[in-house]
């Protein structure tokens, strides 16, 4: 369960999240990839959840089915109180968007700049008239850092980071309160992803909207959350404020991943001590038997296979699931 208390207001909160994919593994023969499996977190309205984890780890399937563009195997979703069902979501398309990790191929190329922003107006019939729908068009790309003459141009005249801002446009026609931001600015050179991030954040002060940050990059997510979940294929393993994961890890995935990130001082970079994982990370399609990290871990023992470690607090709300730490 999430942290969830009677006295704080949650805009979205998942419990016990999951998402299975049958997979063919040979003739008449079936496994489940649990990519996501009982994942749980709420996030307050105008807060920033940074997800973080390796690739492959199930950040994006989890964006994915909190919108439900994966129908969920199981657990709920709620918004502001209410739960989300696959017969009422089209009641909450307005509050809930995403921004999408590659703005290439998220983008129609055969579509003008005014009708990718204009499509969800035009969806949800949001203007009266067209001099209307084109007022809202062009407010939501000066709000992007646009240009009212890009309107007529194609996305494959754009940068990467223009495009990102087509995207991030698109996703604020219906005035969402809550943005799936799935890793949209790794596709991005290092110069423009301080510019789109910075964008995110003058956005979010702008028009208190929400944001469920997934990245790998802990520098990234440190500078733009408020609070930090790190996940291990399919599961959330430790949760808590972003600058307490920082200063005070507990979890050894957290520990070796702020092991890796670059430090820009020489000098404490020769000093740096860094935690190098032993092994592959298992298949999702045959995980190990209790605590999936337990095949990587140094302090794993006997009770790690037996039983996996459900989120336990260790403190102002820093929850951290593991037997020996």
């Amino acid at each position: 369960m999430s942290n969830t208390t009677q006295n704080e207001k949650y805009l979205v909160e998942v419990r016990d999240l999951q998402e299975h994919f049958p997979i063919k593994t040979g003739f008449f023969k079936k496994k489940l990839l649990k990519a996501v499996d009982g994942v749980n977190f709420a996030i307050k309205p105008g807060e920033t959840l940074g997800l973080v984890g390796e690739s492959g780890c199930g950040k994006t399937t989890v964006g994915r089915t909190l919108l439900h563009l994966y129908k969920p195997t199981g657990g709920q979703i709620f918004f502001d109180g209410n739960e989300v069902t696959e017969k009422n979501i089209y009641n909450y398309r307005k509050e809930m968007q995403m921004v999408f990790q590659d703005p290439y191929s998220s983008l129609d190329p055969r579509m003008t700049v005014e009708d990718i922003i204009g499509e969800p107006l035009d969806v949800h019939k949001l203007y009266s008239s067209k001099a209307e729908r084109r007022d809202k068009i062009l407010e939501l790309m000066g709000l992007v850092g646009l240009n009212a003459e890009h309107a007529t141009r194609y996305v494959h005249e754009f940068s990467g980071g223009q495009r990102q801002r087509i995207g991030i446009a698109r996703a604020l026609a219906v005035n969402p309160r809550f943005i799936v931001c799935d890793e949209p600015v790794s596709a991005l050179d290092v110069s423009i992803q301080a510019q789109v991030i910075n964008m995110f954040e003058e956005l979010q002060e702008k028009l208190g909207v929400a944001y469920l940050f997934i990245a790998h990059d802990l520098l990234v997510v440190h500078h733009i959350s408020d609070r930090i979940a790190v996940m291990y294929l399919g599961r959330i393993v430790e949760t808590a404020d972003a600058d307490e994961l920082n200063d005070n890890p507990i979890h050894p995935y957290t520990l070796s991943l702020l092991s890796a990130v670059p430090v820009p001082d020489p000098n404490t970079a020769r000093t740096q001590q860094r935690i190098i994982l032993e092994g592959d990370v298992p298949s999702p399609l045959s995980m190990p038997s209790g605590c999936a990290f337990r095949t990587r871990c140094r302090y794993a023992t006997e009770q790690c296979a037996k039983e996996c470690p459900s989120l336990t607090d260790r403190g102002n709300g820093h929850l951290v699931a593991c037997w020996n730490k």
